[in-house]
């Protein structure tokens, strides 16, 4: 396949082929964030984390898992509940002990019993254990004084069991009973109270799982909702830690964990990169005369920056700042100073949107490339300034930090350090678009033979060595170069073409003549003697048509943009040396069959672009002007028309694309442009203009 100049058919299907490619390399790049996207990680509690997380986005949000570590912190602080002191057991163990205490004393009080008897009798009761010389200081003492220590026991049983008194708490509450008994008591007399009243010490207060339960629920409930705050670029997980439940749930709020791509996802990215595939094609067919759509290595630049872009944008995702340092921009700037900048605002909405699609910070992202690029692009214009370049960096710098700061103020205010960092980041982001696309455009022109604005404009220089050798070794040439290049510019803007390329074009287009200047007429001094009178007319032919080939060895030795060897080569088109081949014909005797056609005819090819065309036509034109010298206006449109016509006539408007209307338009550009140069001049008459000092000496006489 003829890269350069595909037939229509082939050329419709690269055009598809390239949309394919790309678009299925864009949906890959969005539905594979494992491979292309870091922030998308597949962590688990308990891994050790590899690399020091941060969050990419200000993000505030109610934490479950720290919630539920505060409530379960809450519950875990509640003692356990027990119910209140039972009164029914108090009076239970009080009676008990008075029965007790009335069986001691009928025994103290019997005298049919021996001491021993006595002894035996106390030593066996059930409900309390007395020590032999506690039972020997009860049969001793006085009834009075028993009457006191009976007394005291009861009142220090009922203060004991009106206490919560728990069953692991029986041995502290026995205790303190003797810190209860009375101080006017002596210390046996306290001794056998604190004894008597510790037997009948029992619990009255049970643990209630009820109440218990009551009470976590109560705990659980007084705590409020944890408010976890991130500020983009704080860490949230150190390299070597372990990852905790509350780490996972921060991934998942930043959109940072995934386990795989969800059908719904999937959906998403298709129909994004479906509305984009309609868009882009859509658009074009609306104008369908653009030349970048229809030269195949423009397509194919244009698909390789697309892409190469779009994935560099989806890896420099896995920081906080690193997405809006990222010169996405960069690329409609390179499409823009190659092709133009209507073909680099079509190409750049597409790729913003595609870029931010599915990232935790789309909202304020997809603005952020699609504004700054597209008033980086309108600032950049036509591309032929230096500062042109430098201009569109700060303008991106500029556009892109207003976006963050009326997208990111109202959710999160940022401190100055913040506001500091968005302004940095802008700044790089437009500093690296504007040096990359300088960078990238070189190096695209030379590979690819591009011809960009800022090269055209260098080229097209006065002071320029090849247009200097020109000027200087056919002068003629160099002027008919010049009228030619003004005639196809203007028609060019006319017709939409691009005015810069073809104006160089067209001063570049003869340079061969400069090698053998003397052979064609423009260059000839009158009264000078004509070369082609000396030699026959197939090697004249020869001689005029090899200014062809010259022309493209001197553009190869002076490294010209590629794109300029068509003007070079396209603008004689494969049409004949008519003169030449006339003065054949003739010396043939009229008979054509004689005569070699071939060996009269420009090598070619036709014009295939809309400039190569006009100048074509242009240069014709300013020839024929230039001998015939028409006198009016209706004069010149008849002459352009029959310019056109010939050209028509011979097929070498075939391969491009202009229109009726285009012709129509270049018809009456031509006509104004040569009216301008060929309008009639004041007749001066011959008067004989006295001279000056004549004039002086008169002066003086009057």
């Amino acid at each position: 396949m003829n890269l350069k100049n595909p037939t229509p058919a082939r050329l419709k299907v690269l055009q598809i082929s390239l949309l394919v490619a790309v678009s299925l390399a864009a949906f890959v790049v969005l539905v594979i964030p494992l491979g292309l996207n870091p922030t998308i990680r597949t962590l688990a509690v308990g891994d050790v984390s590899q690399n020091s997380e941060q969050a990419l986005k200000d993000i505030e949000y109610v934490s479950e898992i720290r919630t539920e570590e505060a409530r379960l912190a809450a519950e875990s602080a509640v003692q356990p509940v027990y119910s209140l002191p039972d009164p029914a057991i108090a009076r239970q163990q009080i009676d008990r002990l008075t029965t007790t205490m009335q069986y001691i004393s009928s025994v103290r009080d019997n005298v049919e019993l021996t001491a021993d008897q006595k002894k035996s009798n106390l030593v066996n009761l059930s409900d309390v254990r007395l020590r032999l010389e506690t039972i020997d200081y009860i049969l001793g003492i006085s009834s009075a004084r028993w009457q006191i220590v009976q007394s005291e026991a009861v009142r220090v049983l009922e203060q004991a069991m009106r206490r919560s008194i728990h069953e692991d708490g029986v041995d502290a509450a026995r205790l303190s009973a003797s810190g209860a008994v009375s101080l006017t008591l002596n210390e046996e007399q306290a001794t056998l109270v604190t004894e008597l009243v510790a037997a009948f010490i029992v619990p009255n207060s049970f643990f209630s799982e009820e109440l218990t339960q009551a009470a976590k629920q109560t705990a659980r409930d007084a705590v409020k909702p944890v408010v976890r705050t991130y500020k983009a670029g704080e860490t949230i997980v150190s390299a070597g830690e372990i990852i905790t439940p509350a780490d996972m749930e921060a991934f998942d709020k930043l959109g940072m964990i995934g386990s795989g791509q969800q059908a719904e996802d999937i959906i998403g990215a298709a129909s994004l990169i479906l509305l984009c595939a309609v868009f882009v094609p859509l658009y074009f067919s609306r104008r369908k005369r653009l030349a970048v759509i229809n030269d195949a290595k423009n397509l194919a630049v244009i698909a390789l920056v697309f892409t190469l872009f779009l994935i560099a944008a989806r890896l420099f995702t896995d920081r906080a700042l690193a997405p809006y340092a990222f010169p996405l921009q960069a690329a409609g700037l390179l499409i823009t100073a190659l092709f133009g900048l209507e073909a680099g605002l079509v190409f750049t909405i597409p790729l913003c949107l595609i870029a931010s699609y599915g990232l935790p910070n789309s909202l304020d992202l997809a603005p952020y490339y699609l504004f700054s690029s597209l008033i980086g692009l309108l600032v950049l214009g036509p591309a032929r300034r230096f500062l042109s370049f430098l201009s569109a960096g700060l303008a991106i710098f500029l556009s892109g930090f207003l976006v963050l700061m009326a997208y990111r103020l109202p959710v999160a205010l940022p401190d100055w350090l913040g506001a500091l960092q968005y302004a940095a980041a802008a700044a790089l982001c437009g500093l690296a678009s504007a040096s990359i696309t300088l960078l990238l455009q070189y190096i695209f022109a030379q590979l690819l033979g591009i011809a960009t604005s800022l090269q055209l404009l260098d080229i097209s220089r006065p002071d320029f060595p090849l247009l200097q050798f020109f000027l200087r070794s056919a002068p003629g040439t160099y002027q008919h170069s010049l009228q030619v290049a003004n005639l196809a510019e203007q028609a060019a803007e006319k017709i939409g073409a691009d005015p810069l390329l073809t104006r160089v074009g067209a001063q570049f287009h003869d340079i061969g003549k400069s090698l053998n200047p003397a052979f064609f007429i423009e260059n000839q001094v009158e009264g000078s003697i004509n070369k082609h009178e000396d030699i026959s007319p197939e090697e004249s032919a020869a001689t005029i048509i090899r200014h062809v080939t010259d022309g493209i060895g001197l553009a190869k030795k002076h490294r010209l943009p590629r794109r300029l060897y068509d003007f070079i080569l396209e603008h004689h088109g494969t049409l004949i040396t008519r003169y030449q081949y006339n003065q054949a014909l003739e010396a043939a005797g009229n008979d054509a069959t004689k005569v070699d056609v071939e060996k009269f005819r420009y090598p070619g090819p036709r014009p295939r672009s809309r400039e190569t065309a006009l100048l074509m036509l242009a240069d014709a034109t300013e020839a024929r002007a230039r001998a015939e010298r028409p006198v009016n206006e209706e004069a010149l449109r008849a002459l352009v028309r029959s310019v056109i016509e010939t050209v028509q006539k011979f097929h070498q408007m075939d391969d491009t694309l202009l229109t009726l209307r285009d012709l129509s338009q270049i018809t009456e550009s031509f006509v104004t442009t040569l009216r301008g140069t060929y309008h009639p001049r004041i007749q001066y008459p011959n008067a004989k203009v006295p001279d000056q000092d004549t004039t002086l000496v008169q002066k003086k006489e009057k």
